[in-house]
């Protein structure tokens, strides 16, 4: 999963302020205060990514000019933190198990979905993330 920078460009408005992101035609939004406004491009960034084949190269900070009194901030854009909050979907799995440690499983009350998850969040290195 990967963890991207866009530069966005913040324009003050009369009561806050509108962002735009020029490497992703399209992809506006707004907010009453900064904080705000980098939170709601945030989730437009990851609204235009998700579910991209490949992601759009960002441009490069310096190449990105803001005319006064507009100001430009690198937005950050990690996949798997998206994903995290946004995709709850559950698919279900068909596993095999030996019977005998089924019936081990079974008897301490083993959450076997539980188990899976750990192991492969552990397996996958993402248990940190």
């Amino acid at each position: 999963m990967k963890k991207l920078y866009y530069p966005a460009i913040f324009h003050p408005e009369a009561e806050g302020y509108s962002v735009s992101v020029p490497d992703l035609d399209g992809c506006f939004s707004q907010g009453e205060t900064v904080g705000e406004a980098v939170e709601m491009i945030k989730d437009a960034v990851g609204l235009y990514l998700d579910g991209l084949e490949k992601l759009p190269a960002p441009s490069r900070p310096e190449d990105i000019k803001a005319a006064a009194p507009d100001f430009m901030m690198m937005i950050e854009y990690d996949e798997l933190a998206y994903k995290r909050a946004h995709d709850t979907a559950s698919v279900k799995k068909t596993l095999t198990v030996p019977s005998w440690l089924n019936e081990a499983a079974e008897a301490a009350h083993i959450n076997f979905s539980g188990v899976l998850q750990e192991g492969l969040k552990k397996r996958l290195h993402l248990e940190d993330r």
